[in-house]
């Protein structure tokens, strides 16, 4: 059975190896002059390619419903199982699975080699223009030539980081078939804020608590460093937190992030000030406040709470000590815009989970097409989510192509 992968990114590679092994004939077709490009950009290099915690609360989907048939024990298992056969040593830290090495390039390198050693072919600088189908075979359109191909699975990847040469191409592809697509988004992205303020605390880093509110009702909540910039928000708690937020601005939600500059403060904050400021009694209100934040952060928090910088804590009044709570433990920015495609980790949305069986990733509506990847409607945290749904859709379309010699 001849068997067309359409991309050579993490699920288009791992599809064309599992379907190898069912002793097809496997031609992968990459639109770049090399495979797996963008996974040595993963995890700042490293390539962070799975995790310890797969809870369903890291994913998202505009189906949740069916996320636990692709994210589940069994299919887990498979993917970790594919990566000691593969050779891959783990580095596990925070539950995060690097490669032992701490190169994303071990993981390329190794995937690669298994691709030329079981002599699977690959169409570099390729790209699908259409996908017709007759008689049961599939033809693929491209600039130079056409393939032919009983079975092909479509692992184009998505719009996100368009300089590793993804374009969207795969949900043209799935539109012109039939299928319905979840409005494509920027995911695990900085995002934009008008907040006036931004230039004097750019550049800091911080541990917080975040809460993301829409439309007034908090709908997530995230911990970690936060790094406050000239444009708006960034690091990983932020990343976390966008895809819902980019999902909201382009429903025409109003998100707003409020920020827990204390988190390690436990009991309520006027009380804690009361005795911290005791401790410290002769400190101007700023000096105090540098006790436990950044220099940068501390002047934009006195501006907000309209409180001089140089008048002691207990010269305040009960509604400056309350507007300084407020805005150490509930520090509010409103969120504009994201950073956009050309920086995000992944894309949010896709083609509908209904749409696929998920048991083998075959469309429900063109028999013999696979859909795999990125252009799943399904989307994860930092952290490995992504790439493990790549890995296990692939295995999934891979092994479920079945055997050339044991066709009906």
């Amino acid at each position: 059975m001849r068997v067309i992968i359409i991309g050579g990114g993490a699920s288009g590679v791992v599809a064309a190896l599992k379907a190898k092994e069912k002793n097809n004939e496997v031609t992968i077709l990459e639109n770049n002059d090399q495979l797996l490009k963008k996974i040595l950009l993963t995890g700042n290099g490293r390539c962070n390619y799975m995790n310890e915690d797969y809870n369903l609360s890291n994913y998202t989907s505009s189906d949740p419903s069916r996320i636990e048939q692709i994210i589940n024990e069994t299919n887990i298992w498979k993917a970790r199982s594919f990566f000691d056969v593969l050779g891959v040593i783990p580095k596990v830290k925070n539950g995060y699975y690097y490669p032992f090495t701490n190169q994303a390039s071990t993981i390329r390198d190794l995937l690669v080699s298994a691709v030329e050693e079981k002599d699977i072919e690959v169409f570099y600088n390729t790209h699908v223009d259409e996908i017709t189908k007759k008689d049961d075979k599939f033809l693929i359109h491209t600039k130079d030539r056409d393939f032919y191909g009983d079975k092909v699975i479509l692992a184009t990847g998505s719009l996100a980081y368009p300089k590793t040469g993804c374009d969207g191409s795969g949900y043209k592809l799935l539109k012109e078939v039939g299928h319905t697509i979840v409005q494509p988004l920027p995911g695990l992205v900085q995002l934009v804020s008008d907040f006036p303020l931004s230039k004097k605390w750019s550049g800091v880093r911080c541990d917080v608590k975040l809460e993301l509110m829409e439309d007034d009702e908090c709908i997530a909540e995230e911990e970690g460093e936060l790094q406050l910039t000239d444009y708006g928000l960034s690091g990983i708690c932020i990343f976390n937190l966008s895809n819902l937020v980019s999902r909201g601005l382009f429903n025409k939600k109003k998100e707003i992030i409020n920020i827990n500059f204390v988190p390690f403060i436990e009991s309520l904050i006027i009380p804690w000030l009361e005795r911290y400021s005791k401790k410290n009694q002769y400190k101007k209100v700023k000096k105090l406040l540098e006790g436990f934040l950044n220099k940068k952060v501390v002047p934009v928090i006195l501006e907000y709470a309209k409180i001089p910088s140089n008048m002691n804590y207990d010269e305040l009044d009960s509604e400056e000590k309350l507007r300084l709570s407020k805005y150490l433990t509930s520090f509010p920015i409103e969120i504009t815009d994201t950073k956009g495609f050309d920086n995000s980790q992944i894309a949010i949305g896709g083609v509908r989970l209904n749409e696929i069986n998920l048991d083998t990733m075959e469309s429900n509506l063109v028999k013999g097409l696979y859909i795999t990847g990125e252009l799943l409607d399904i989307n994860g945290k930092c952290g490995g989510y992504n790439l493990t749904t790549c890995w296990i859709s692939g295995i999934i379309a891979g092994e479920a192509i079945g055997d050339m010699y044991d066709q009906n």
